[in-house]
């Protein structure tokens, strides 16, 4: 019998393949060696400054859009992209989210949606990394009711003109397309808006106090014209971005136990060389029971995530199983981030460790992709049937 894993204890790592293992190990060792060292720095200073190089670093590693098929993308399985989306967000929020936003909205998006043309213009450039792109469906006044959106888009001639805002969207600052969701004559469609069109600007939000190390902007759409090929032909109506966020979802179930993991991990080096009362942290009774529950959080959010994912490579992962694995991760994973913190004592709030950085980040991941709340309803009206969204 193989001996006890702290790291592992479930023996998860036995359900993995090979080629699972060879890329969660690829995805771990670009992260330590790319992020890691410097994302401290980043977050204090409140910037990505190298976001450009290292989106063509991730795609020669082949993780951006890498559960889509052709155009350049890996067609990898949905736990191997879990897997990368852990190893991520395990050094930073902000990293998983450019991946998570180019891959599962925006790439997303031209690839369900979009025409064929669309995806020979878009996906390979997107997918090497070449281009960034972002994701319009947020609004100042509308989150989570985006049927209630305002940016609207009106035909003149064969054209299309877009007129509206959208808010809090990753990567908007530094893209060069933008998939725009707006309200028509015809109901909800999308765009997809090369950003240098004349009428698009998108101004970086500052003064965050969470996902620091990360690219969020305003969009702004002006009167912005474009072609008639610009929409997405597939898409009609919410089915479209709400499938999307579906995608980008299952994402964070898997990523946001990352973040728990870097802060368990830390927790339990801390607690080990720590002295107080002549011993180690880790030998007090009240150390190990906080230990022992982060640990059975998080490796049960790691098995939820895994069995999602094998569900949705064998086609059969449904929304609200998404919603559950949502709600559950994310709550999860920011509470044991803060009992890291609190293990650490004053040490905690210092960004020599990571853990306040990852809570602080959890706190922007437990909202975005549908609130707590929202999914909380997602499940309820799945169990009872009754739709408690509007009353």
């Amino acid at each position: 019998m193989t001996a006890f894993d702290a790291h592992d204890p479930l023996g998860i790592d036995d359900l993995l393949s090979d080629e699972d293992r060879a890329v969660r190990d690829t995805v771990r060792s670009w992260a330590a060696d790319r992020v890691t060292p410097h994302v401290a720095d980043w977050y204090e200073r409140g910037e990505l400054p190298s976001i450009r190089d290292l989106a063509r670093e991730l795609g020669s590693l082949g993780a951006l859009g890498m559960s889509l098929t052709g155009y350049g993308c890996a067609g990898a399985g949905a736990v191997q992209y879990g897997l990368a989306c852990l190893e991520l967000e395990a050094a930073d929020s902000g990293i998983r989210s450019l991946v998570s936003v180019q891959g599962s909205l925006a790439m997303y998006a031209i690839h369900r949606f979009g025409s064929e043309e669309q995806k020979q213009h878009w996906l390979p450039s997107m997918a090497s990394g070449e281009v960034i792109g972002c994701f319009g469906l947020t609004e100042p006044d509308h989150g989570s009711d985006p049927a209630g959106m305002r940016t609207h888009a009106e035909r003149d001639g064969s054209d299309w003109v877009l007129n509206g805002r959208k808010m809090w969207i990753t990567n908007g600052s530094v893209a060069g397309v933008a998939v725009v969701w707006a309200r028509t004559d015809e109901g909800i469609r999308g765009f997809v808006v090369p950003t240098d069109t004349p009428g698009f600007s998108a101004p970086e939000i500052k003064h965050k106090l969470s996902l620091r190390a990360s690219v969020t902007s305003e969009l702004v759409l002006d009167d912005v014209r474009l072609p008639a090929d610009a929409v997405l032909p597939e898409a009609h109506g919410l089915r479209g971005p709400l499938s999307c966020l579906s995608h980008a979802r299952y994402g964070i179930v898997w990523g946001s136990m990352g973040a728990a993991r870097a802060c368990f991990d830390t927790a339990l080096a801390y607690t080990r060389e720590r002295e107080q009362f002549g011993k180690p942290l880790a030998g007090f009774q009240l150390t190990q029971a906080k230990l022992a529950d982060m640990a059975v959080e998080l490796h049960k959010g790691v098995l939820l995530a895994h069995h999602l994912g094998r569900r949705m490579d064998a086609g059969r992962l449904r929304p609200e199983q998404i919603s559950f694995g949502k709600l559950n991760n994310t709550r999860e994973a920011i509470e044991i981030c803060r009992v890291a913190r609190t293990l650490l004592g004053a040490n905690g709030i210092s960004m020599e460790y990571p853990v306040m950085r990852h809570s602080t980040n959890l706190e922007s991941v437990l909202t975005y992709e549908g609130t707590v709340e929202m999914h909380q309803l997602v499940l309820g009206k799945a169990l009872t049937g009754v739709d408690a969204f509007r009353g």
